[in-house]
């Protein structure tokens, strides 16, 4: 609270903006947003990774409206220079005294990436740092023309899912379209008729263009082995289109980059993953009653069908693979899957 307070005394107005951190970073932020660079690739250290999943939400819920939006890449994997496309705009927050990954930094300017370094002290600095990028949020709000204090598209995926919790209460079965393939476990829903998995993911694929995001929204269990194969498909998109690749699990991600998905200028290419679940819990209808008119996995099913709604309903490039049976097998089979279909581009 003390490093809070300190930050906001010198975010206080002066005719001076580098001696205001808030509004000399908010500047940064809205003046390489307008010059097409905004794909905010967030480099932090581990200390700091769940720091990282708070900006994310701040950025993306506070800019992406109004078809405009800073996309901030969180836990992104380091990759060479050529990788990256030309929308990405770095920032480095290290912790403490040491600064380490210096001399990839070196290679990434030298190939003309613009990289701002910022150095949290302590621990006891986060209070420092949740005030200056509110402060810079909002002054970078300003320089898009939007207010960074609403997130009038949340609510669409809100009465998308209820939609499908009334039909469930209805008719015991969430109402959901046919997929347009099945392939073993993999159904698959796109639109249009596919013969094959990977003819489908080929055809989905081939509608990116530089300047394009793709989004991975995971419903599903967010354990390490599954966490550590969705970053290797992460890495992988991001390899063979060089389009920044952001990563998120449902329903999480509904209320942090939810807001930019469906808000943004409709650059993202978004890719939901679900699987059946596979253990379930009833939801009591009142506290500590035994009836129980839902589950968790009905519940988890419905806001991933109502955000796919939501997304197709704003025009947003959507496609949707499940799993039935073990999520991880059906996975890899999907990640395999995409890997042929990026190679016949």
């Amino acid at each position: 609270l003390k490093t809070a307070k300190e930050m906001a005394e010198r975010c206080r107005e002066t005719a001076n903006i580098r001696a205001n951190p808030g509004a000399f970073l908010g500047t940064i932020l809205g003046i390489m947003t307008e010059k097409g660079r905004d794909k905010l690739t967030l480099l932090l250290p581990p200390g700091l990774r769940t720091f990282g999943l708070w900006l994310e939400q701040l950025i993306a819920e506070s800019t992406g409206k109004e078809g405009k939006g800073i996309v901030p890449i969180e836990g992104e994997p380091l990759g060479p220079p050529q990788v990256y496309g030309r929308d990405r705009f770095y920032i480095h927050i290290s912790f403490g005294k040491n600064s380490p990954r210096q001399e990839t930094f070196q290679r990434w300017k030298k190939a003309g990436f613009p990289i701002l370094s910022l150095r949290v002290p302590t621990f006891a600095h986060l209070g420092g740092q949740f005030f200056l990028w509110e402060f810079a949020t909002a002054v970078a709000g300003h320089f898009l023309g939007v207010n960074p204090f609403d997130q009038p598209n949340v609510d669409l995926t809100k009465k998308k899912t209820l939609d499908f919790l009334d039909s469930y209460q209805k008719k015991k079965s969430l109402s959901e379209e046919e997929p347009c393939l099945k392939e073993e476990e993999i159904s698959l829903f796109f639109g249009g008729k596919v013969s094959t998995l990977v003819e489908g993911l080929q055809r989905f694929f081939s509608q990116a263009r530089p300047g394009d995001y793709i989004a991975l929204q995971a419903f599903l269990p967010p354990v390490s082995s599954t966490s550590r194969a969705l970053q290797e498909l992460r890495v992988l998109l991001r390899d063979k289109t060089g389009l920044a690749v952001t990563l998120g699990y449902g329903p999480r991600f509904l209320h942090s980059t939810g807001q930019l998905h469906k808000g943004d200028s409709g650059r993202g290419l978004f890719v939901q993953l679900t699987a059946d679940p596979t253990e379930d819990v009833p939801v009591p209808d009142a506290p500590g009653s035994p009836k129980a008119s839902l589950t968790f996995g009905v519940l988890n099913a419905a806001q991933a069908l109502g955000d796919g709604a939501a997304l197709r309903s704003a025009g947003r490039r959507f496609i949707r693979l499940h799993v039935q049976g073990e999520p991880m097998k059906g996975l890899r089979k999907i990640i395999s899957a995409i890997k042929i279909s990026l190679k016949a581009q």
